[in-house]
């Protein structure tokens, strides 16, 4: 059996700071909340005592700062980054405030993405290809444990592909989901958007 944590980055902005919608095209630092957040991550890995086979991580640096405190934590090194765990381009809406986005796409465009990840118009997602990634991780041979540090708009399609929806799709920072890939195949859902304490 094949286990899979997909987890999302810390923090990108302090709790002082107004929430924005930040995507492929913004490539920031983890905040001190979010090394923390990747920290208790990386400390709740080694403890479980878990052997992991692969390390991966989106090629946003957000992304890859989280990968590498994991990494520091478990003695496993990181194992390079997957473009098809890159976030989605938010288009228009990249870089402006929640409220901004809301106002401009409406409350059921939101939720759609968020329960469905039916992407709003003018957001840039290929959802086809990202779908097809995803199931051709999930049919790779082998045992083990993969972590894969990715984002939001990434990690909410891996459900979608293993056909495992759920009343949210999303990820919070710091958050992961695991999934198990049977011997026959079948993916199943272990847990979804939990944080270490």
């Amino acid at each position: 059996m094949r286990r899979l944590f997909i987890i999302r980055h810390g923090n990108t902005f302090a709790s002082s700071a107004d929430a924005r919608r930040v995507g492929a095209r913004t490539d920031i630092p983890l905040v001190d909340s979010g090394q923390a957040q990747a920290d208790r991550l990386g400390a709740w890995f080694a403890a479980q005592g878990i052997a992991i086979h692969r390390l991966l991580s989106s090629p946003l640096l957000r992304a890859r700062e989280t990968a590498a405190r994991i990494a520091a934590a478990t003695g496993h090194a990181t194992d390079g980054v997957r473009d098809w765990l890159g976030e989605i381009d938010h288009g228009p809406d990249e870089g402006r405030p929640e409220a901004d986005v809301l106002a401009r796409i409406g409350a059921q465009a939101l939720a759609d993405w968020d329960e469905r990840g039916i992407a709003p118009d003018g957001w840039i997602v290929d959802a086809d290809a990202r779908i097809a990634a995803w199931r051709d991780f999930f049919a790779e041979p082998g045992q083990g444990t993969d972590l894969l540090v990715t984002s939001n708009g990434a990690a909410r399609f891996a459900l979608i592909a293993a056909g495992l929806p759920l009343g949210s799709l999303k990820l919070r920072t710091g958050a992961f989901g695991e999934l198990a890939v049977e011997p026959s195949g079948a993916i199943r859902l272990v847990r979804w958007d939990e944080r270490p304490a």
